[in-house]
């Protein structure tokens, strides 16, 4: 096992054999966490009324387990995916912090409504009956989960043209022919995040941990953490909503069950917007996406 010291902050890193420190430090979901990490423990010795102010936790090393190169060719053209890592952060009395740590970035989340064309709300405000509203949720093997049948909320990324990209994001293209442009998303975790500055609720004034330990003062994304204590996953929350024709959205209901013809890997499946809580209630995004959407309508946001 090699090791080396990073610059800023001034800590040993313990890499195992085949792992370089070029290749860990070109890793973003590294650099992102050190650097949050980092600052979080910054505010212990700023915030006077910190809970840990008068005898801070501090990072004394990291040692990297185990990583997961992605990608084809030699080791040297892979890039990192996945890392595996134990942070000893303690303070002056000996009292350390769980520091068991999966790496692997952020994605995002898409809650997909489709919604007839001729819908009305109620009180005209033409945005569809809940009994008219269905969302789009996919089929796939999660082997992490030990299934191979697993419901969600399509999951991916914003890639560099602007536009909602990944498997689940094609397999929305090829069965229902829909492009979703970043133009037309809206991020309902950005919206509840500054509904809450707004309201005065974030920052210091109330942060977890009393007397400014808050979120907003230690800089995390305005996402859904679905696994805080071992994972730094992170995933906004977007939302898209569709009108189709009603026959449209018809044919797609009945052909879109989540059941995959043979050696499919993964399928959509059209459910309910007033079943959503149940159809997926395995799966984080689902949920907080739900809460999310509901809480900014009683809000009067969407």
């Amino acid at each position: 096992m090699a090791t080396f010291r990073l610059k800023s902050p001034d800590i040993p890193v313990n890499l195992p054999e085949g792992l370089s420190e070029e290749k860990l430090l070109a890793f973003s979901p590294f650099n992102n966490w050190l650097k949050t990490l980092t600052h979080s423990l910054s505010l212990q010795h700023t915030n006077t009324a910190h809970p840990f102010h008068p005898d801070p936790y501090a990072l004394r090393s990291v040692t990297i387990q185990s990583f997961d190169l992605f990608g084809g060719g030699q080791q040297q053209q892979q890039r990192l995916g996945f890392l595996k890592l134990v942070a000893e952060v303690s303070n002056g009395a000996g009292s350390q912090l769980p520091g068991s740590v999966f790496l692997r970035g952020p994605s995002v989340a898409m809650l997909v409504m489709l919604i007839p064309d001729d819908s009305v709300g109620s009180g005209g405000r033409g945005d569809g009956y809940e009994e008219d509203r269905y969302v789009v949720l996919t089929v796939q093997p999660r082997i992490p989960a030990a299934s191979l049948a697993f419901v969600e909320l399509p999951a991916g990324m914003v890639d560099d043209d602007g536009e909602f990209a990944g498997t689940a994001a094609r397999e929305i293209r090829e069965e229902l022919g829909l492009e979703i442009p970043v133009a037309e998303l809206r991020c309902l975790s950005d919206m509840a995040a500054t509904d809450e500055k707004e309201e005065g609720r974030g920052g210091s004034s109330s942060g977890s941990g009393g007397g400014g330990g808050g979120d907003d003062d230690e800089g995390l994304p305005a996402a859904m953490y679905p696994s805080a204590g071992g994972c730094d996953e992170h995933i906004p929350i977007y939302m898209h909503e569709r009108r189709v024709p009603r026959e449209q959205l018809k044919e797609w209901t009945g052909k879109l069950t989540g059941l995959r013809d043979h050696g499919e890997m993964i399928t959509l499946k059209l459910v309910k917007m007033k079943d959503l809580w149940r159809e997926g209630a395995r799966d984080a995004k689902c949920l907080a996406a739900l809460a999310l959407w509901e809480g900014l309508r009683r809000q009067g946001k969407l």
